[in-house]
């Protein structure tokens, strides 16, 4: 694709109209902070954008790190086996370094899905457990909230390719950036009236769940009967929130969830996929696990069963759950029928929960210690995977301290 190529105005203005929602309500940019910025080298019209409106917001420097999936791929046919355990702890260092800074961070999405599917799947795993360790300094800051981040798609052609394989690839990346544009809500006649209209709903949502103050969720559907426990003094997020250095922004662009912190140690019984899950390259279809005691003993898939066992052996962390999200079926991006092939999307279209890390961002206190949230049984982990199982087919209950129980989602809608 070449970026230099012209956009029709009507795409330009769309673009820069994502582009301005980023910094304005992805970010919530502050006159003064630095911007570092992450981006496949196919997004150069967006970032040129992003950065134009950065600095009119007042950014004292915009740095982009530009990804490249050829260079990707030349490691696994040319690196040697030892490359596989290595990843640049340096680059991850200086940026942890730019957020103890307040430097903001923003990550483009959109790459090719398959990328890695022909691939080793062991060498995968080890480079993404060298790449998640390396990263950790600067993830545990993001995952922390200590600064403003956000995420937002763009409509790399492979991706493009992947979600509608039927179609040329022009016309696959024009429908594509339809959907984007739609489920970003960049063709609202005021993008930034309709995020805050957006926001103020899921508030109210996510102040209704933590005034019920469940102990535990319940879901009951197909394959699935599962009891997932809240941690003790979690609290509901969901939409814009105040990062720790008091800026106010949404960290995913797009996002319908609310979500909170599980007792990992309380989750109990079985659950399927409600949809595939695209992870490191390859498709995960018919997830269906069985948790005892807090931890994943038996995990099946119909498709990509390797993968899936290479994903929740990462570390000791990863066959326990981060993470707890409600969404509604009706929700936009369920809307438009598609697997998008992208967890950041993907996630958005139904209820999930995550493997992995959890988030010490989700306490009604603040400034929890490591052994805090240990004892609230917040898991820890290098990874936090997303995946889907909500449907209107699944039934959610709250479970209340009095042993009583509350319809909370009835035919993938909120009950009250």
């Amino acid at each position: 694709m070449d970026t230099n190529a012209p956009m029709v105005s009507s795409d330009a203005a769309r673009l820069d109209r994502l582009a301005e929602l980023a910094v304005k309500v992805g970010l919530g940019l502050a006159p003064g902070q630095e911007l570092v910025m992450t981006a496949p080298v196919e997004a150069v019209p967006l970032v040129r954008r992003i950065t134009e409106h950065a600095y009119e917001a007042g950014a004292t420097l915009v740095t982009t790190l530009f990804s490249d999936e050829q260079q990707s791929l030349a490691r696994y046919r040319l690196a040697s086996d030892g490359s596989f355990d290595v990843a640049p702890a340096w680059l991850f260092e200086g940026m942890a370094q730019a957020f103890r800074g307040n430097a903001a961070r923003m990550a483009i999405v959109g790459n090719d899905p398959s990328l890695l599917a022909e691939q080793d799947p062991a060498k995968v795993a080890r480079a993404n457990r060298a790449q998640s360790k390396a990263y950790k300094p600067a993830m545990d800051l993001i995952v922390d909230s200590a600064i403003n981040w956000t995420l937002v798609p763009f409509a790399h052609p492979a991706w493009a390719r992947a979600v509608f394989p039927s179609l040329p690839q022009e016309e696959a990346v024009a429908r594509l950036w339809d959907a984007l544009y739609a489920v970003t809500r960049v063709d609202e006649a005021d993008p930034v009236a309709a995020w805050a209209e957006h926001n103020a709903r899921l508030d109210a949502r996510r102040d209704w769940l933590n005034g019920r103050r469940y102990r535990a969720l319940r879901y009951r559907g197909p394959g699935t009967e599962l009891v997932v426990g809240l941690a003790e003094g979690h609290s509901w997020m969901g939409g814009a929130s105040t990062a720790r250095n008091g800026l106010y922004g949404n960290p995913n662009i797009p996002t319908e969830e609310v979500f909170t912190t599980p007792d990992w140690r309380v989750t109990e019984g079985t659950v399927s996929a409600t949809k595939p899950l695209s992870y490191q390259g390859t498709l995960i279809e018919g997830i269906r696990v069985r948790f005892e005691g807090g931890v994943i003993v038996e995990a099946h898939a119909d498709k990509g069963q390797a993968v899936l066992e290479q994903m929740i052996g990462t570390d000791e962390g990863a066959r326990r759950l981060g993470e707890v999200a409600l969404v509604p079926a009706s929700n936009p991006i369920a809307r438009t029928g598609l697997l998008f092939l992208n967890t950041l999307l993907d996630e958005n279209a139904a209820s999930h929960v995550a493997l992995g890390q959890a988030y010490s961002k989700c306490f009604v206190e603040r400034d929890l210690s490591e052994e805090e949230l240990a004892r609230r049984s917040a898991n820890r982990s290098n990874i936090h995977v997303d995946w889907m199982i909500g449907s209107p087919e699944v039934e959610v209950d709250g479970l209340r301290f009095d042993g009583g129980a509350d319809p909370v989602m009835r035919g993938g809608e909120w009950a009250a």
